[in-house]
Formats: structure tokens, C-alpha cells, sequence
């Protein structure tokens, strides 16, 4: 807050400016009513910058306003910065105090607010007989319902949503100009007579409206019927969560594969009788972001084993919508599927054209849908909660999209950085913070690229955004690479290519506030693009915002058949074992040496003897995909990273912490990246993973455990991660590292090196507001653009 009141004048007239989350969460009403409490005349306006206010009365009384509006602003709210204007005349306004029609001048400088989930006193009152709103599927409120979604400009008015065709009824304009009510200019406010309505669809033609359809739903739903339910930010497909023909069936219908299905309980009770949850997990859920949480599954949990096939976890949320509290009381079961509506890789269905809803007929038996337009498409986010107490996000999207991330230095020029191609957001740089988008998924068809175009598109008509700089990866069969070299060249802009996991590190930085100084950058996950090319996937790296030295990295194997070998993981198997055996390798007694076709076996052998369609890689995730292979867990793959999860989950609990296995390590001269070029050749650390496949093959045809071997490897690459940080810091005297990249999603590990790293003196920054997959790197390329403008 700038300057100071001064209580030496009897009466003052003070102009008050704040930035922040401070439309769409109830601030006007707010300051509404702290002013007539200290007996203030004035008004609050909103404008493209946030809230103005403007106040007349006593010195003493200004003040007491001013504390009440700092420290108690409503929950939702985030105020960023308080300016004060002092001296404005005198008004002697006789009406007291009022908000005043939004003002659109000037440049967007606000903070959109999340969808927040149905606040408790809306819960009451859909389910009290006597209330006007009794079953009503979208009550809200100015701390509750869409906010994100429907929000198609700024400020934050209706007429600026798509309740803009919804005209109020007296009744809720009675609600809306009350300053005692608590739904006081709620943007979203309505009732049956001048809301949205439900309907339910069959094969396209309707079956039932209102609460009927809703009712009708619940019914079906219980049935084992699969209904496409609109919600906040889009459709899922749900069913009855105890039905094995009904889960069966929605995974044939989205072509999955085994990759889990997200939850909905009817309340924390539920939760508990499937999962084990702690504190953490159970504030979390009951969060008004209501994520879905990565839950330990308990030993007794008798739901179908189709719903997270190979897994010891379950992703659980609760009801976030009025909908689903209407789904489960009138259905009657406690826990339903509540999956994304889409064909697995495409976006989540959020249109009711006629694609969309053909789309909808083809995936579900029936389409529960509504009149009110979804604006901005959001999926549901996913976290997991961290043996620090703190939370991991693994899919940034709804209630926590828009979510501005500070920045340590100011933006010269306003940045668009694309992101990458897999678990895609792009982000927008200005001033002193960095805007990322709602999860888009991989960028690889028509249908995300449109989704991508799209949101790119609102995201910047929103804040006003008019990029100066675009950043982009240096893949260039990156779909987001091609869209950003286009777009700079239609609008005749500079583009800064960015590598990959240099990107993945400074999103880390930004995200932990850290200033332009050198740091140990440690980039672990499956692939990303090298200035030469050449497939990486594991680097330690010293870096900046403005460049980095690759210092260690792991030793490059071949991929035989490209990117095959990510979904054949054996592949990835054999390839490290002829690395580490030569050409007899087949003859080694490993599970899927066994298992999969001689014929099939003996066509890899001979492509990576002659070098044929085997890329090199220097991949992390690809090594996880060996051992997994190896040790008999997982040969092929139907879902991104299941191989290197079911590797995670085997390894259990192990009290007697076995030895890890040994990478070997050696120092190799290659030339360092600019613009740390100075000098020529320096020494780098070579990692060598063959002692340790050794050592995997060993224990495997000795009849080890998988859980033990699984437990053993996470131990050595958190030492050799550990090693290779302290052989650095003795060299370049630093010691604060920083970790990012997928493979840092495996808790086992991250709870591992960063407890190696601590206890040998470096100081260790993670991800907790961004995800530490490719979810990131938009947000660190436009870090890196930022000090790359001179």
C-alpha cells in the first residue's frame, strides 16, 4: 500500500486503486458494506485494471475501512496492490455510498477469478424445501459457481459472460442490487424463471427437461447407462462407479487403455472407504478447487478393478457443480466415474453444436446438457499430495486456471511463449507476471490444434494481450513450434527458439522467485529437442534465464524403431541390454525375452547391430521404461509413463534400505552451449547406465523381488543425480539445484534426491505451482524471452 493516511484533518475525500483477483469474488460488495459500516460515501467501480474506490468521511474512519479491505477481503479474493490517491475534493454526497457501472478504458491489468465450487450456504439452500432455489442445478453465489468459463471479456460483468441472454427476474435483481444479500452483484445470479434450464437427450432429441431430466439422469446412471453430463468446464462421461459393465464399457467407448479413470464421491466419506487419506489430501479435496487427488488405494477397496487397471491408486473429487449434488441425491449411489468427454488425446468436449453433440451421441447413451454456453473449455485438475505436506499439480486447469505467476523482474515487452507438444499450455509474459493457460493436451491433430487456436485466441481478446516477442521450442515438428514461427511471421515479430529442458528449469526458477544467478539445473523426463537434434531426456545443467551449460548427462542408447520404443517399452529393454551385453544379450533369462515373439526379438536385435531406425537418446524416461521391462513389470504401454508408474508403485516400502545399484560416471571434453562458451572445451560428466542394467539382470535372474529391484534403481539414480550435483558444486562452487521434467512426478524419487541433496548442503527448489511435466515449459520459455530482449 502507498502512502499513509493522515488522521490530523477531520474530513478527506481519498481515491483507491486495487490490482488483483478482484472481479467475480464478491470485492465490491465487500467494500460496499465496509463503507457503510464506517459511515463513508463514495463508490467502487470496476475497470480494466481492478476495483477503484473512491471514499468521503472522517480520517479516522478512512482508516478503519482501509484495514478492513487489506485484511479481511473476501476468501476468493488476492490483492496484488493498493494505491492511494489523497486530496481529491470534497463531494458531500448526500446518498451515501454505491458501485457504479464498469469502466473498459485503458489497459487490462486483472485477474480473472477460477470456477469456484458450490459454497456451503448455496448447499443449503438447494437442498431446503422452502427455499426459491430448491433443486435448482445452477445456484451461485458472489463466492461460488463459474467464473473462468463463461467470461468471454473484462471487466467482469454479465453482459461480458454468457448469462448476458439470461435476463434477471425481479426476485434475483431484488438479490443483486441488495448490499445485506449475499448474492449482491453476483454475475451469475438466476432461478428457475430466468435461468438456464436443463435437458436430457437421447440419440439427439429430448427425453426430459428441468429437474426431470436431471432426476431421469440419476436413474439412468444407476441403471448402468452412460450419460454425458455437462458441468462447469465441459462434459464427462459418467457411470455408476460399482457397475464393471458399465466402467467396461466407457473405456471401449473412449479407447483408453489402462489409464485410470477420475472419481466423484458423494463426500469425503466415501473417499475414505476406497482410499487412504491424510490431512493434506482431505484439505485439498475439500478445497474450492476441488482437483481430483491422486489417492493410496486401501487393500479392501471392492470397486472394479477396470477403473484403474495395474493401479494401487485412485484419482477421487468431489461434487463441484449443483449438478452432481443433484446426481448423487437423486441417484442414490456414493461414487461414479467422471472422466473427460473425448476420445482419448483429443480435448475435452465443451461446445453444444452439432459436432459436438454427435460426438457426445457416439461416446454416451444419453446427453444431460443446458442452455448456458461454456465460453472457455477446462478440464479437471490433478494433484498429488507430497510426503513435505505440500502439493504437486499434474494438470493445471480448472480452479486454478487463470493463475498468474509473479515475477521476479519486469517484462520490457509483452511475451507469448507456445509450450511444448505433449500436456501443452502456452503462456503470455507482461509486466511483472506470467499468465499460463488451461491445460490444452498434446497438440498432434486437428481437433487440439483447434482447441489450442481457440484458447490462445480468448486468453489474449481477455487481458488484452499484444505479444512483442514469441519463444517457442526448438523441436520443429512441434505443431506449437510451426504455429509460433507462423504467427510471428504473419505478424512480423521476433521468435526466440528455447530448448527444451533449459525451459523446464527456468519455469522452476520463476515459479520459486529466483533471480538471473546460475543454478544447477537438474531436467529429468522422457524427450526433449537439442540444439543438435539429438533426443534428451536427462541433463544437469548450470543455468540462467539467459543460457546454460549441459554439465552431466546420461550416456546416449539407441531406440530401435524411434518412437516405437515408447509404447514397446521391451524395446527400450533391449536396446539398454545390448548396450550393456552386445549381440548375446537375447540369450539373457529376462522376463520379456521370454514373453514376447522370438521373431519380434530377433528383428530389434539385428536393427540395433546395423544401427537401423535407432535413434539415439539420452532419456531418463526411457531408462525407467528398461528397468520396468527388465525387471517383468510392463512390455507395452497403452497410457503416457505407465511403465515407469507401475515401476514407482512396485517398489513399496523397504525398511532396510538395500543398497542402490551403481551408474558408472566419467568425465568427457565437449564444447560448452553459449553463452557459456568462454574458454573452449570444459569437462563434463558422462553417466553410464550399463553397470547398473547389469546389476537389474543380475538380481532378476536370481528370482529378486520387482518391488526390491524397483526400490534399488530409484536408490541409484537419486545417487547418481546426488553425485553428480556434488562433483559439480565442488567445481563451480554452487549450490542451490533446481529440479523439473515428468520424471520428477515419481514421488519415490523426488522424495529421495531431494533428501540426498539437502543433506549434502545444497539448498533445493521444486515445482508446487506449476506441474513439473511439459505443463511448464511455456512458462519458462517466456522467462528466458524475457532476458533474452535487448
Amino acid at each position: 500500500m502507498r502512502g499513509k493516511i493522515s488522521l490530523s484533518g477531520n474530513r478527506q475525500r481519498v481515491g483507491i486503486g486495487i490490482e488483483g483477483r478482484v472481479q467475480g469474488v464478491g470485492f465490491r460488495p465487500a467494500v460496499f458494506r465496509y463503507a457503510v459500516e464506517n459511515n463513508l460515501t463514495g463508490f467502487a467501480v470496476n475497470t480494466s485494471g481492478g476495483v477503484y474506490i473512491e471514499v468521503e468521511g472522517e480520517s479516522s474512519d478512512i482508516k478503519k475501512f482501509l484495514d478492513s479491505v487489506k485484511y479481511h477481503p473476501p476468501k476468493q479474493s488476492v490483492i496484488k496492490h493498493i494505491s492511494l490517491v489523497y486530496s481529491l475534493p470534497l463531494k458531500g454526497e448526500k446518498k451515501g455510498f454505491r458501485i457504479e457501472k464498469s469502466r473498459s478504458a485503458g489497459k487490462i491489468t486483472t485477474e480473472v477469478s477460477p470456477d469456484i465450487a458450490t459454497c456451503p450456504a448455496c448447499l443449503k439452500e438447494l437442498f431446503s424445501a422452502r427455499d426459491r432455489r430448491h433443486l435448482f442445478p445452477f445456484i451461485n453465489c458472489s463466492d461460488c459457481g463459474p467464473r473462468f468459463t463463461i467470461t468471454k471479456n473484462l471487466p467482469y460483468d454479465r453482459k461480458n459472460t454468457t448469462m448476458e441472454r439470461f435476463m434477471m427476474c425481479p426476485d434475483c435483481y431484488a438479490e443483486y442490487i441488495n448490499p445485506l444479500d449475499r448474492r449482491f452483484h453476483a454475475q451469475p445470479d438466476c432461478c428457475f424463471a430466468c435461468g438456464p434450464e436443463f435437458q436430457l437427450l437421447e440419440g439427439g432429441k429430448t427425453v426430459a427437461a428441468g429437474i426431470e431430466s436431471i432426476t431421469n439422469a440419476a436413474k439412468l446412471i444407476k441403471g448402468g447407462k452412460i450419460v454425458a453430463v455437462k458441468g462447469t468446464g465441459g462434459y464427462h462421461l459418467v457411470c455408476n462407479g460399482e457397475n464393471a459393465g458399465a466402467v467396461k464399457k466407457v473405456r471401449e467407448r473412449k479407447k483408453r487403455g489402462d489409464k485410470p479413470f477420475a472419481l466423484m464421491a458423494k463426500d469425503l466419506s466415501v473417499v475414505r472407504k476406497y482410499c487412504i487419506l491424510n490431512k493434506a489430501e482431505k484439505e485439498i479435496l475439500s478445497s474450492s478447487q476441488t482437483p481430483v487427488v491422486i489417492l493410496k488405494k486401501r487393500k479392501a477397496c471392492n470397486l472394479p478393478e477396470k477403473i484403474a487397471p495395474f493401479n494401487k491408486y485412485l484419482g477421487f473429487f468431489l461434487p463441484y457443480a449443483p449438478v452432481h449434488h443433484l446426481l448423487f441425491s437423486a441417484g442414490g449411489f456414493e461414487v461414479i466415474i467422471a472422466t473427460s468427454a473425448n476420445i482419448a488425446g483429443e480435448p475435452i468436449i465443451f461446445r453444444d453444436d452439432d459436432t459436438s453433440l454427435s460426438k457426445l451421441s457416439a461416446l454416451a447413451d444419453y446427453v444431460l446438457t443446458n442452455n448456458r454456453d461454456i465460453h472457455n473449455g477446462c478440464d479437471d485438475s490433478i494433484v498429488k499430495a507430497i510426503p513435505s505436506g505440500s502439493m504437486q499439480i499434474l494438470r493445471k486447469a480448472r480452479g486454478y486456471t487463470p493463475d498468474p505467476l509473479p515475477t521476479p523482474l519486469s517484462f520490457k515487452k509483452e511475451v507469448f511463449a507456445a509450450g511444448s507438444q505433449e500436456k501443452n499450455t502456452f503462456s503470455f509474459g507482461r509486466n511483472r507476471e506470467i499468465i499460463t493457460s488451461q491445460h490444452t493436451g498434446t497438440i498432434d491433430s486437428m481437433e487440439s490444434l483447434d482447441f489450442y487456436r481457440d484458447s490462445y485466441a480468448h486468453l489474449k481478446t481477455l487481458f488484452g494481450f499484444r505479444p512483442e516477442v514469441i519463444a517457442y521450442d526448438l523441436h520443429p515438428d512441434y505443431i506449437t513450434t510451426q504455429f509460433a514461427l507462423e504467427t510471428a511471421k504473419k505478424e512480423k515479430l521476433p521468435a526466440i527458439g528455447v530448448q527444451h529442458h533449459h525451459a523446464h528449469i527456468a519455469s522452476c526458477m520463476i515459479e520459486n522467485q529466483l533471480k538471473n544467478k546460475k543454478v544447477i539445473g537438474i531436467a529429468m523426463d522422457g524427450t526433449g529437442y537439442g540444439e543438435d537434434g539429438d533426443i534428451r531426456g536427462a541433463e544437469i545443467m548450470l543455468a540462467d534465464y539467459q543460457g546454460y551449460e549441459r554439465l552431466a548427462f546420461l550416456d546416449y542408447t539407441q531406440l530401435p524403431g524411434g518412437e516405437k520404443a515408447i509404447t514397446e517399452v521391451w524395446r527400450s529393454g533391449a536396446a539398454f541390454l545390448h548396450r550393456a551385453y552386445g549381440s548375446d544379450f537375447h540369450r539373457l533369462k529376462i522376463p520379456f525375452l521370454e514373453q514376447i515373439d522370438k521373431k519380434r526379438v530377433s528383428a530389434v536385435k539385428e536393427m540395433l547391430e546395423n544401427n537401423v531406425n535407432c535413434p539415439p537418446a539420452s532419456s531418463m524416461g526411457r531408462l525407467f521404461d528398461a528397468v520396468s521391462a527388465i525387471a517383468g513389470i510392463r512390455n507395452e504401454i497403452t497410457y503416457d509413463a505407465q511403465a515407469a508408474i507401475e515401476l514407482e508403485m512396485a517398489a513399496g516400502k523397504n525398511h532396510k534400505k538395500p543398497s542402490p545399484y551403481r551408474f558408472g560416471i566419467k568425465p568427457i571434453q565437449i564444447p560448452p552451449h553459449p553463452p557459456f562458451s568462454k574458454g573452449g572445451f570444459k569437462e563434463k560428466l558422462l553417466i553410464d547406465p550399463s553397470p547398473l542394467i547389469r546389476e537389474v539382470v543380475t538380481d532378476t535372474e536370481k528370482g529378486v523381488s520387482a518391488g526390491m529391484i524397483s526400490y534399488r534403481f530409484h536408490g541409484g539414480v537419486a545417487e547418481i543425480i546426488t553425485e553428480s550435483c556434488k562433483r559439480i558444486k565442488k567445481e563451480r562452487n554452487i549450490s542451490v539445484a533446481v529440479l523439473s521434467g515428468g520424471v520428477f512426478q515419481n514421488i519415490l524419487l523426488l522424495d529421495m534426491v531431494c533428501g540426498k541433496l539437502k543433506k549434502a548442503g545444497f539448498k533445493v527448489y521444486i515445482h508446487s505451482r506449476l506441474p513439473s511435466n511439459d505443463a511448464c515449459i511455456s512458462a519458462g520459455q517466456a522467462a528466458i524471452a524475457m532476458h533474452s530482449i535487448k
